[in-house]
């Protein structure tokens, strides 16, 4: 298994998005991490997050960089919005952790910023692909450490005939449902192994499960062969990123 960065925009992303994957990687040996951007390491969601990694089999404690969520500006107060924050700056950030964590592949979001196009999620995928590269050249950014150059990325995505049964549930809360053509999507991730990890990491984010719209409180809400339905693929767009061999590939 190739050690994995998931890079994210929120505590929850991590459970939704690629929980099975992360699952997988850490049950298998393989160093795994995840970084969230927004909120602070003191707020309630920062002790739900820990629990998430833990239910995923994920040892280290959350790596936050404690930025505000652009609707939630009590998420961190006295920061700036991940969305406001200086592109070096958020770069920066970024290329610190790859460095640290030294992945073979990194997770983030997708060009939509996923199903509901929110500006954090889209704003993390622009930050992403500039420090993935950025990470592996030695005279940007210094003091961040040796340079590493993570061997591919793969985006968090959903195609259009994948959306099914979520895409309706969330056009019921009005929410929008960006997906992508099939053919972007270039590894499928059958994560029914690795379900009830997920579903434990989900259940983690209390704030989220007692709320109408967010989509853990969507799910709780569903029959249990209905929600098994919804998470347990997961779907990834990889970009290659340097010659690995053997190193680059999820499982499927």
């Amino acid at each position: 298994m190739p050690s994995l960065l998931a890079i994210l925009a929120h505590p929850d992303d991590e459970a939704l998005l690629c929980g099975g994957v992360l699952a997988q990687h850490a049950e298998a040996g393989a160093r795994t991490a995840v970084v969230t951007v927004t909120w602070a390491s003191d707020s309630p969601r920062a002790g739900e997050l820990a629990d998430s990694l833990c239910a995923l089999g994920l040892g280290e404690a959350p790596r936050m960089l404690g930025y505000a969520d652009h609707r939630v500006p009590e998420s961190a107060p006295g920061r700036p919005r991940w969305c406001d924050v200086p592109l070096d700056e958020a770069v920066g950030r970024l290329v610190t952790h790859i460095r640290q964590v030294r992945p073979d592949v990194v997770i983030t979001h997708d060009a939509y910023g996923q199903l509901t196009g929110h500006p954090d999620h889209r704003r993390t995928h622009q930050m992403t692909l500039l420090a993935v590269t950025a990470a592996g050249l030695g005279q940007l950014y210094p003091d961040m450490g040796p340079p590493w150059q993570p061997a591919a990325l793969y985006l968090a995505t959903h195609p259009d005939s994948g959306t099914g049964d979520l895409g309706e549930l969330l056009r019921r809360v009005d929410k929008a449902v960006l997906s992508v053509p099939d053919q972007h999507v270039s590894t499928t991730v059958d994560v029914r192994p690795w379900l009830a990890r997920k579903w434990a990491a989900i259940l983690a984010h209390r704030s989220q499960v007692e709320r109408e719209r967010p989509l853990p409180g969507i799910l709780s809400r569903l029959p249990e062969e209905d929600r098994r339905r919804v998470i347990d693929t997961e779907y990834y767009t990889r970009i290659s990123l340097a010659h690995s061999p053997g190193l680059t590939q999820l499982a499927t």
